[in-house]
């Protein structure tokens, strides 16, 4: 009898031995898996980094390449900012953003390379809007190519010359904008594929600014 309940305690303690086995084998195998999942998932939020960082980037780079456009485009009027406000109001919105001194140095005296000049490409949006583009590049082939494609991919077109412009008031001395004469009143539909275009364009370097008359 006794030897009965020896053996029945041995196995008892023999089950427990191999449960406890059994759970510490669970437990590193599951802080294994654990730790993979970390680091799955340190690499995944690193590469999240990288790529918002490149994003943001490229939107500092497009932002950067506008601003000095502008400030190119104002010099064509003389580059002396104590006798131009208009380059004297481009230079401090470049400023504002950081840009180094020396590359709006080397945007005032761009506009004296005879091979840069400025782009007014009039459009036609979706829905019969109207659009002003205004640009700077070395190459007006090259330029205006891009942003037919760009139009073409978004349901607009080039307008011929003088059909777009007629309706905005022209840049004076104190203000430094195209305005639209009359305003146009769009659908929702319109509108959305309207900022889709304006966006796009807004991502080519050499577009410095973009008028249109909707309401």
């Amino acid at each position: 009898m006794v030897a009965v309940r020896n053996k029945e305690k041995q196995e008892r303690e023999g089950t427990e031995v191999e449960g406890r086995d059994v759970d510490k084998d669970y437990v590193r195998k599951d802080r294994e898996t654990y730790n993979r999942r970390e680091n799955m998932s340190g690499h995944s939020k690193w590469s999240q980094i990288k790529h918002k960082k490149g994003i943001t980037d490229k939107k500092k780079g497009a932002l950067f390449s506008k601003l000095l456009n502008t400030v190119t485009i104002a010099a064509k009027k003389g580059e002396d900012p104590d006798f131009n406000p208009t380059l004297r109001t481009a230079i401090e919105k470049a400023k504002e953003a950081n840009i180094p001194q020396d590359k709006i140095r080397n945007a005032v005296t761009r506009v004296a390379n005879k091979n840069v000049e400025e782009l007014l490409i009039e459009v036609y949006g979706a829905g019969g809007v109207a659009i002003i583009i205004q640009a700077i590049s070395d190459s007006k082939n090259r330029t205006i190519a891009e942003i037919k494609k760009i139009l073409s991919d978004n349901e607009a077109r080039l307008a011929n010359p003088g059909s777009v412009i007629w309706s905005f008031d022209a840049p004076t001395q104190n203000q430094n904008e195209w305005r639209p004469k009359f305003s146009q009143e769009v659908s929702n539909e319109i509108r959305e594929k309207t900022r889709e275009l304006l966006e796009t364009l807004e991502n080519n370097e050499e577009v410095a600014a973009i008028y249109t008359n909707i309401q």
